[in-house]
């Protein structure tokens, strides 16, 4: 797991092209919270719009989730455990009055842009 790449991710770079194109300017892997941990992969610090962008395996996509066989109980509870967080990642931002927007690594970078903006551009 120590080779999964956290940051600079195909889609996660995919989306940072689109919305810099669309003259959006943001933080990257920006800790919103700092009690927490937890890091979004963009922070519009501004209008307080937080992106995440989920990797389906890691994060359960109901579309292309899966889980392996071998070790499985230690799977399913290492996977469980990544969406119960995000889930509380989510509440908490949202009682500070941040925007949560969520984007699977399978859309299509467009649509995930113009999502993305239009959140932005809602909190402007």
């Amino acid at each position: 797991m120590t080779g999964q790449r956290r940051r600079d991710t195909q889609p996660e770079l995919a989306l940072r092209r689109g919305l810099w194109a669309r003259g959006l300017r943001y933080r990257v892997d920006y800790r919103v919270l700092p009690e927490l941990r937890r890091r979004a992969d963009l922070a519009f610090v501004g209008p307080r719009v937080a992106v995440f962008v989920d990797g389906c395996f890691w994060h359960r996509c109901p579309d292309h989730g899966s889980t392996p066989r071998v070790n499985r109980e230690w799977w399913v509870a290492k996977l469980d455990k990544n969406v119960e967080r995000d889930r509380d990642t989510d509440a908490r931002l949202r009682a500070e009055d941040w925007v949560v927007v969520r984007v699977w690594e399978h859309e299509d970078p467009a649509d995930a842009v113009a999502r993305v903006q239009r959140a932005v551009r809602a909190r402007s």
